[in-house]
This record gives C-alpha cells, sequence and structure tokens, in this order.
C-alpha cells in the first residue's frame, strides 16, 4: 500500500483518480479548499461516493497556504504526490489572474517546496494543452516551443513545468507534468463546454457557439486521462512532460451535432466571435506517451458523450 497526497481530489479529474487509487489498495489523502469557482455541491457529491472509504482522508485546506500544508505533510508520510489542485479555466484567468496567481503558481511552489522539505520524491503534476499557445504546427509535441502563451491560465502552467523544472534539477525529484487536453466524462466541471450544452439543450435554452463552431478540440474522455495519470504514477520521471489526448480532434460544431442526437433534441445556438485566450485547435501528437506510458485512449467521442447525458440525467433527475 502506498500513501499518496492528491490535491485537488474533490475536482473532476482528482476525484476520478482518487476512486482508482482507492481501487487498487492505495491510501488516499486529499487536499481541496472547495471553492466556489463552480458550485461546491458537485464537488461535495463527489466525496459522497467516496468518503466512507477507510483508506481516504479529506483535509478541506488550501495550498496557497503553506503552514496548514506542511502540517499535513508532517502528518502522514507521502510516498507520492498527485498534484492536481489549480484555479481552472483559460477564459475566467483573463477576468481575475489573481486566483491564478495564488492557486497555480504559489499553490504549486509551495507542494514542491513541502515535497522537498518532508523527502517525498515523486511528483506527477497537471498540466495543459493551453499552454500550446496559437502555435500552428499540428499536433502538437512536448518538444515544441511554449513560450508564447495566449491566456494567464496558460502561463500558470508553462510556469508550473518551470518550478518542476528546477526543483528536478536542484533536489532531485522526480516531476513528471501532464498536459491535459479538454478532458470531459461523467461527474465532469459545470464550466466546461459539454456540461453547458447539455444543460441547456434540456432545458430548451440556447447554447453559446464561439467562432461559429469552427473550433477543433482534442476531447478526451476521463477514464483514459486517468489511465494516463496512474501509469505516470506507477512510473516515476527524474523530469518529463507528456501529452494525455485522444489525438482525434474534432469540430465543435460536430461536438454539438453529437450531443443533440444523444439527448435527441436540437441546440438553439448563438453564433459568437472567437473569445480572446481562446485557439482555433488543439491536437495531440501522443507517441511519447504511448511509447513511455502505454497511454492508449479507447474511449471514442459518441460513446463518452454518452457517458456524460446519461449521468447528467440521473445526477440531476431530468
Amino acid at each position: 500500500m502506498k500513501t499518496i497526497l492528491v490535491t485537488g481530489g474533490a475536482g473532476f479529474i482528482g476525484f476520478h483518480v482518487t476512486k482508482v487509487l482507492l481501487e487498487r489498495g492505495d491510501k488516499v489523502i486529499i487536499v481541496d479548499n472547495f471553492n466556489d469557482y463552480y458550485d461546491p455541491k458537485i464537488k461535495h457529491a463527489r466525496m459522497s461516493q467516496i468518503k466512507k472509504h477507510k483508506n481516504l482522508k479529506i483535509y478541506k485546506s488550501d495550498i496557497s497556504d503553506f503552514k496548514s500544508l506542511m502540517k499535513i505533510f508532517k502528518k502522514y508520510k507521502f510516498d507520492k504526490i498527485c498534484h492536481l489542485a489549480a484555479q481552472a479555466g483559460v477564459r475566467y484567468s483573463i477576468k481575475d489572474p489573481f486566483r491564478y496567481e495564488l492557486w497555480n503558481n504559489l499553490g504549486t511552489l509551495n507542494v514542491f517546496e513541502a515535497a522537498k522539505r518532508n523527502n517525498v520524491k515523486d511528483i506527477v503534476y497537471a498540466s495543459s494543452s493551453s499552454v500550446y499557445g496559437g502555435n500552428k504546427k499540428v499536433p502538437f509535441s512536448e518538444d515544441d516551443n511554449v513560450d508564447s502563451p495566449v491566456s494567464f491560465y496558460a502561463a500558470t502552467k508553462k510556469c508550473n513545468e518551470l518550478y518542476a523544472h528546477a526543483y528536478s534539477h536542484l533536489y532531485g525529484l522526480n516531476c513528471t507534468g501532464l498536459r491535459f487536453f479538454t478532458v470531459y466524462g461523467p461527474w465532469g466541471r459545470p464550466d466546461m463546454a459539454l456540461f453547458k450544452f447539455t444543460k441547456n439543450i434540456i432545458e430548451g435554452k440556447p447554447i453559446d457557439v464561439y467562432n461559429r463552431g469552427n473550433m477543433k478540440r482534442d476531447f478526451t474522455y476521463v477514464a483514459d486521462i486517468v489511465k494516463g495519470i496512474i501509469a505516470a504514477i506507477n512510473k516515476p520521471q527524474k523530469y518529463a512532460i507528456f501529452n494525455l489526448g485522444n489525438n482525434k480532434p474534432i469540430k465543435l460544431g460536430k461536438f454539438i451535432q453529437i450531443i443533440e442526437k444523444t439527448i435527441g433534441k436540437k441546440a438553439k445556438k448563438n453564433l459568437m466571435p472567437m473569445q480572446a485566450g481562446d485557439v482555433m485547435v488543439t491536437y495531440a501528437d501522443i507517441k511519447k506517451s504511448k511509447k513511455i506510458l502505454k497511454f492508449n485512449p479507447e474511449t471514442n467521442i459518441e460513446e463518452g458523450i454518452a457517458n456524460f447525458i446519461k449521468w447528467y440525467r440521473l445526477f440531476y433527475k431530468c
């Protein structure tokens, strides 16, 4: 049995990772501040699925508070860290960049520093496909230049990768960064497209379609992402970055058509211009992840959307 710290464990991806870790017999300590970026009720509902597990402990605590974080590190001898806590959202980072500086940059610095002081060598942390900015070459490779972020969120994620490199170089920490590509699935975040589109279509409300639906996204199902995360936890790297994406981008318009077909109802569309911070396409080159992590996404978009909508209807009784 390993003792693993999962920051952001009440979040969408963190919840799914925690479930798998518990199922395989690990002890998991969750640190999450349950903030109000989206309705905390869904975070508590996620935790209600697992909170009675004998090998789970949940702390409502903030990774930007170094003293509180150190108290938790002193209480447990962590074998590994899965650092997923962050202020999410590209567009919201333009509205309130200070949240991103606090939780993404300071919070990540605190996690790395606490790991160093407590001799925890293995860290897997969340980066993002957003670091590729407006790169024109596709698919995006881990070797591409990522020095031109187009949102504050992306800038913080690039900063996290730099912190990881410094801590690996200076203190010998094993730091593996995972660039997630548009993760979706059951228990997903209410601020993301699939959740908002499903909600509004079911309720007969219009949906906002940016760039008239002509953007492409490499939508990646959460269970596939979790397999990649678990593989990274199992196989520490001195310093490495991996893309975790589906490697099959689709147009936003096609994405909406699949949702409409699954729900059995047409969407009312507000066709909108491109939004600040958005990019035209995300597309993951996953050759490196396949080779080293044996990462192999298996869930097609129709199946993934159907699974989400089934969960949504059950959860909201609609």
